[in-house]
């Protein structure tokens, strides 16, 4: 049996999420439909990091598991099967006990406003045409460094077992008419990276202050948190793996 990682690409918004669902449309059932297509047996791939609906990633990862030859023009089969809003980037041989999932040493993410009308943004940002204190929301950023606990910002009905996650790290960049959240960390809750944007922009608006911001933080209830904030502005931009795991293997082109 080989293990292989695969390195796909997506735009959220048609899809309730990544993960395989019952009864729903997902990033996941997509590739593992366009696998079994390929390979003419039933193939179920394994995620790396999970995804709301309508969160688009620049890059994230599932392995899957085949005892079959990968066609000479693999890549190339696999994204004409693909929907236009999936791309698969890459296919990279790995030791048979490495996970997608649990080889993974961090996710960044980054979450996207724009200032001004912009339609060219609508499906990839927030339009956010208000005032901000951009050294608030640094500040306020800052301080998401010097926890662990978040409970606070996982949404109900969550099934992880601890709410601990390590930031690596968290900032805000601006732009012209763009300004953005980066944070990185070993794993994310459910919801996380928009209830941190959320309360953050409640913070950089003067609706909360820093001291309520860290406040929110340690009550470790989630209605203290703002999770609204729409989905098309949030990206998951790297899946990082130990130096040397990944294999990258070359196909044929058409």
């Amino acid at each position: 049996m080989n293990r292989y990682f695969i390195e796909v690409a997506y735009k959220g918004e048609q899809y309730s999420g990544f993960q395989v669902q019952d009864n729903a449309h997902t990033v996941q059932a997509e590739v593992d439909k366009a696998l079994s297509i390929l390979f003419r047996e039933k193939v179920e791939s394994t995620g790396s990091s999970r995804t709301d609906a309508g969160v688009n990633a620049l890059q994230n990862f599932l392995h899957f598991d085949t005892t079959l030859p990968l066609h000479p023009q693999f890549l190339y089969k696999i994204n004409a099967i693909l929907p236009d809003d999936v791309v698969l980037r890459g296919v990279y041989r790995v030791p048979e006990e490495a996970h997608s999932r649990f080889a993974a040493l961090s996710r960044s993410y980054e979450y996207t406003l724009y200032t001004h009308k912009d339609p060219f943004m609508r499906d990839r940002g927030y339009f956010f045409p208000y005032k901000l204190d951009f050294d608030a929301l640094q500040a306020a950023a800052g301080i998401i460094r010097e926890y662990s606990d978040f409970t606070t910002f996982s949404k109900r009905n969550t099934q992880v077992k601890t709410f601990i996650c390590a930031i690596e790290e968290s900032y805000w960049t601006a732009a012209g008419e763009r300004v953005v959240y980066n944070v990185t960390a070993n794993r994310f809750l459910r919801g996380m990276v928009r209830g941190l944007v959320g309360t953050m922009l409640r913070v950089g608006r003067g609706k909360l202050s820093l001291d309520e911001f860290r406040a929110a933080i340690e009550s470790r209830d989630c209605t203290k948190a703002d999770f609204a904030v729409p989905p098309q502005g949030l990206f998951l931009m790297e899946v990082k793996y130990p130096e040397g795991l990944l294999e990258p293997i070359s196909f044929m082109r058409r």
